[in-house]
């Protein structure tokens, strides 16, 4: 959690209205609207409950889950502390940079100076957030996101009788932004864990919370909008995706609040939400449940979560795609990269393999495959079934253990120039444009310099800075063999890209057409 909460209640109660004043604004407009009525309309008898039985029972239905789970969830409130620098005149008095004043790149012209050379000192800034959480034992384990918790130096958790408790970290993981705090307690009340696997779409769910850190206990009631939807998130792609997506309402504050079930079970933990505004916009997210458990799990054994690494990147198999590996339907997910010396490079898993199964488990989708593996203990041998070239085989891999701290590359755009048939125009990958670019060694193509605009390239999210490593399958070593393979492909058909990009390779689909048959 971030100030930026905490901002929003201030906001809030800047244009709040008290209550006693907002009841007397309330009889005044009912008394003038009084005045200038002639005819007053006779008051409606109301529904009988046998009109509205099924609205009843629903309200009856929610109220019941609503008490159930109410008593468990708690108010989590954190005191962190930033590094700030600030800068000192001569006579000592604060230059007053705020931070981020200098802008990105320019540090190293300061150093440990301000400009002008006025002599910088770090000062400890003191920020506070507020999330939400739920018990899920009697003796005062609670769930939360690593988010809430993030650089805390103290923790208060308020429960649902109004008791403020101190809360000690028992652990974090970073990958599923989980977390679990403990209070010392005992005979709590907590929740049931309910079985996310279960979970259908358009199925009832309630979320609880805090929104905006200032209305504590909330409860809104949506449906489960959507199942495994994909880890949005760039900073990271090894983080597993699998969310549930619901309408449920979900605002700042709900971060670590549960998501549950009709049943009264915790099914999700509320994370984050996609919005332009800042607040919900019908769109929030949960980590599901068959995802924190394994993680609390470990966290209350362990202190810490071990996950399972593969080393390789993918992309899932679409439509799109799947008729360029011969496959007989969309799903599974191909391998667009394998890191040197991993897991999976030692197994002799190759980029343009596609993982079908795990365990003789089918395989839908990349992010199901990704929370299949992180779950599994390092040092554990699974059997992949994989399609190379048309043909099926069975490889086994000893799965390996991630760190979160790999290093991942990053591209500077490139000078644009013209470009053509599919919209790019581009270089051989020279050492002088490798060093530009921060490509590794082992990458080895043709590098994009510029993309044109509204061009199928651009719609297949090419960008300059990119190294394209294959064309239709076919590796391309130089600007020449890139040209020659999109030159060869027949007009109209879409062509496959193996696209090295920030790091990671990925496979793009390039969607042509006929009147476009020259250039590149």
């Amino acid at each position: 959690m971030t100030v930026a909460t905490n901002s929003l209640v201030v906001k809030f109660k800047k244009f709040s209205v008290p209550a006693a004043g907002a009841a007397a604004m309330l009889l005044a407009v009912c008394f003038a609207l009084g005045r200038t009525t002639v005819h007053a309309a006779s008051a409606a008898s109301p529904l009988d409950d046998s009109s509205v039985s099924s609205l009843v029972a629903l309200d009856s239905a929610v109220e019941s889950v609503a008490a159930k789970v109410t008593p468990a969830v708690v108010n989590v409130s954190v005191t962190s502390r930033g590094s700030s620098e600030q800068a000192m005149t001569e006579d000592g008095q604060e230059f007053g940079i705020a931070p981020g004043a200098i802008p990105p790149g320019f540090e190293r012209f300061f150093g440990p100076q301000g400009p002008k050379g006025q002599r910088m000192q770090p000062q400890q800034r003191v920020e506070h957030g507020i999330g939400s959480g739920i018990i899920i034992s009697p003796d005062g384990y609670i769930v939360t996101n690593n988010h809430v918790v993030d650089g805390a130096v103290q923790m208060r958790v308020t429960l649902n009788d109004r008791r403020v408790l101190p809360a000690k970290l028992i652990g974090v993981d970073k990958l599923t932004d989980l977390a679990v705090i403990k209070i010392d307690a005992k005979d709590l009340p907590s929740i049931a864990w309910g079985d996310s696997t279960k979970l259908h779409p358009g199925q009832t769910v309630l979320a609880f919370g805090s929104p905006f850190g200032y209305f504590q206990f909330s409860v809104t009631r949506g449906i489960v909008s959507a199942l495994n939807r994909p880890n949005p998130y760039t900073d990271d792609p090894r983080k597993p995706g699998a969310y549930i997506q619901t309408d449920a309402a979900i605002n700042q504050g709900n971060s670590g609040g549960p998501l549950v079930n009709a049943h009264g079970e915790l099914v999700g933990i509320n994370t984050f939400i996609i919005s332009n505004s800042g607040s919900f916009a019908g769109a929030g997210f949960a980590i599901p449940s068959q995802i924190v458990k394994a993680t609390v799990d470990a966290l209350i054994k362990d202190g810490a979560v071990h996950h399972g690494y593969l080393g390789i990147a993918m992309n899932d198999v679409t439509p799109d795609n799947a008729g360029f590996f011969n496959l007989p339907d969309a799903s599974g997910a191909i391998i667009s990269q394998v890191t040197p010396e991993s897991p999976a490079g030692r197994a002799g898993l190759k980029s343009g393999d596609v993982l079908r199964a795990l365990n003789g488990n089918k395989i839908v989708n990349g992010s199901a495959l990704q929370v299949a593996v992180s779950q599994i203990s390092p040092g554990n041998t699974i059997a992949l079934g994989v399609l190379r070239d048309g043909k099926d085989e069975t490889i086994k891999v000893k799965v390996g253990e991630f760190h979160a701290d790999a290093e991942v590359a990053e591209n500077a755009d490139s000078p644009s120039k013209k470009g053509g048939r599919i919209g790019v125009a581009v270089n051989d990958l020279t050492p002088e444009l490798r060093d530009q670019l921060n490509v590794p060694t082992q990458v080895n193509g043709a590098a994009i310099e510029s993309v044109k605009p509204a061009s199928p390239a651009e719609d297949a999210g090419l960008a300059p800075g990119d190294v394209i490593l294959e064309v239709n399958r076919h590796p391309v070593a130089s600007a020449e063999k890139f040209v020659s393979e999109v030159h060869s492909t027949p007009a109209g058909k879409d062509i496959l890209l193996l696209v090295w990009s920030h790091g990671n390779s990925t496979y793009r689909v390039v969607h042509t057409d006929q009147s476009s048959q020259s250039g590149l």
